[in-house]
């Protein structure tokens, strides 16, 4: 008889992090592994920052704080909002949770009933199924197409929606594709769903700030305000603070709906850490002046990355407009034969097969919903990806 619970027993291991560990346990072997599997920034979390967490722990701010954010938090958060986005909240209408993660979850948690579906564009975040799943809903994954950089289209929505659909998820610009929906994108999207009152949107931003090509970031309450009051707007400092390891994740919505999760968390993880709310108010309040040259850095590895793909054979990698990942095709490998003889079958034999023959550790796109893809994290220097891209090349070129 399995000790796992019937509600754990719908979901999977995130692949992503079973990946990495991977990667981990053979580079502890021993074995030359690039390990392009986390979407993790490299670089370090800014000195101010940094600091502030260290003026707290000195000033004795240790203590619990309200369970889903502290005030000086939330705050911070209108503040944010209403200075890059345009979305005026009260204090009462944002939520803190120990990483973007448990944003979503909450959320999940505190609406879903049994049956309820919740539209999922494909591919997507390795998490978002499984944690419809966990909380008794029924992910309904929606195929996009490379063509359109892998957003949605609004007919696709709208025969996807159901009398049981309660939720649509959207997030921009996307891990794993990097795709980034423009201001038309989301109105078209948002003509759909005021047809349809009983959907909600939460929109995953997390990824807000690391856009390209003067590309502009919108998000869709910003869009169309005739959704904002059934519109979570989902975000953190994870990424483009380098704060993944401090675990701060923040939302905005209807009062009832906060209150709704502040009774989930109440009764799960509690308050996230006391010096990460206090680092994470010194990033939203503090100097922004590092966020773009950053971005900028991740568009110079992105054009390395695209490049180099595109001259792997049997690979088409298209240029993604913001995040750190890409998304290419392995379409033109699928039925050959590596030299250790096994056949190319799927994408999870393609990911299985490099990390073997090169030492490679990318995700199979199996995993995100859609294939034949794999995903590469670029958030890392220059000479990492040249060598790893080097070497795909290369087992690529040996596939026949």
């Amino acid at each position: 008889m399995s000790i796992e619970s019937q509600a754990l027993r719908r979901i999977k291991p995130s692949a992503t992090i079973a990946i990495s560990a991977k990667a981990r346990a053979l580079k502890a072997a021993g074995r030359d592994v690039i390990a392009l599997s986390a979407g993790e920034p490299d670089f370090d979390t800014p000195d101010n920052i940094k600091e502030a967490a260290i003026a707290a722990i000195r000033a004795g701010k240790t203590k619990y704080t309200d369970p889903d954010g502290m005030p000086e938090l939330k705050a911070a958060i209108c503040a944010k909002f209403s200075r890059e986005n345009g979305l005026t909240y009260t204090p009462a209408q944002v939520h803190v949770a120990p990483g973007g993660k448990p944003v979503i979850f909450n959320a999940l948690m505190a609406t879903l009933n049994p049956g309820d579906e919740v539209i999922i564009p494909a591919p997507y975040w390795v998490s978002y199924p499984d944690m419809v799943l966990l909380a008794g809903g029924e992910p309904v994954a929606v195929e996009t197409s490379p063509d359109n950089n892998f957003k949605l289209e609004p007919a696709a929505l709208e025969a996807a929606i159901t009398p049981h659909t309660r939720w649509l998820i959207l997030n921009s610009p996307s891990n794993p594709t990097g795709g980034a929906y423009t201001r038309a994108d989301l109105q078209a999207i948002a003509d759909v769903l005021l047809r349809h009152p009983r959907v909600w949107v939460l929109t995953d931003d997390m990824y807000e700030h690391l856009v390209f090509d003067d590309f502009e970031f919108t998000t869709i309450a910003q869009v169309e305000p005739r959704l904002y009051d059934r519109t979570l707007t989902m975000n953190g400092v994870s990424k483009a603070y380098a704060m993944t390891g401090w675990r701060i994740g923040y939302a905005a919505g209807p009062v009832e709906l906060i209150k709704a999760m502040g009774k989930m968390i109440s009764q799960t993880t509690s308050n996230p850490s006391s010096i990460s709310q206090w680092a994470a108010v010194e990033a939203l309040n503090g100097t922004q002046d590092f966020i773009k040259p950053n971005a900028k850095l991740f568009q110079t590895r992105r054009d390395l990355v695209v490049s180099m793909l595109n001259q792997a054979a049997g690979i088409h990698c298209p240029t993604p407009e913001g995040a750190f990942y890409v998304y290419p095709s392995v379409a033109g490998l699928l039925g050959k034969t590596t030299p250790s003889g096994k056949v190319i079958e799927t994408d999870e034999d393609f990911a299985s097969e490099l990390l073997e023959a090169e030492g490679v550790a990318v995700v199979h796109g199996a995993a995100f919903g859609l294939s034949p893809y794999f995903r590469i994290s670029y958030a890392t220097n220059e000479a990492v990806l040249e060598d790893a891209c080097g070497r795909i090349q290369r087992f690529c070129g040996n596939v026949t």
